[in-house]
C-alpha cells in the first residue's frame, strides 16, 4: 500500500508530533490542575486544549486542500480557490467560539481556563520546534 502525499510531504512527522502533543500537553496540565487546585480550571485547560486540538486537525485539512488545488493548477494563468475552504476557515473559528460561549454558559467552566487551555496548541508548536532543532532529519 502507498502513502498518500500528505504523510510524505514534508513536515507530516512534525504535523503528527503537534498533534498528540497539543493534547498530551493540555490534557496533563488539566489533570494536574483539576489534582491540585480546582477542579473547573483542570476541565477548561483540558476542554481548551481539546479545541486547540480540533482547530490544528482543521486548519491542516484547509491547507491540504488549498495545496491540492494550487497543485492542479499549476499552469493556469489564474487560478482559483476552492469556495469551500474559504468557508471552512471561518466556520472553524466561529465552531470553537460558541462551543467555549456553550461550555462557559452552561456547564460554568471558566472562560480563561479554556483560553489558556487553547494555547497548548503555541506550547505543542514550540517543544516540536525545539525538538526538531536538536534532532534535525537527514
Amino acid at each position: 500500500m502507498e502513502p498518500n502525499a500528505a504523510e510524505t510531504a514534508p513536515g507530516a512527522v512534525t504535523e503528527q508530533r503537534i498533534s498528540w502533543l497539543t493534547l498530551l500537553l493540555g490534557l496533563l496540565a488539566g489533570i494536574l490542575v483539576a489534582l491540585l487546585r480546582d477542579r473547573a480550571w483542570g476541565a477548561g485547560l483540558a476542554i481548551g486544549a481539546i479545541l486547540a486540538w480540533l482547530n490544528f486537525r482543521w486548519l491542516k485539512r484547509g491547507l491540504d486542500v488549498l495545496v491540492q488545488a494550487s497543485t492542479a493548477q499549476a499552469g493556469d494563468k489564474k487560478p482559483r480557490v476552492p469556495l469551500g475552504s474559504y468557508f471552512g476557515m471561518l466556520f472553524r473559528y466561529g465552531l470553537i467560539a460558541l462551543a467555549v460561549y456553550v461550555i462557559f454558559e452552561y456547564l460554568r467552566i471558566p472562560l480563561l481556563s479554556m483560553v489558556v487551555g487553547l494555547c497548548a496548541l503555541g506550547a505543542a508548536t514550540i517543544a516540536a520546534s525545539v525538538y526538531e532543532i536538536l534532532h534535525p532529519a537527514d
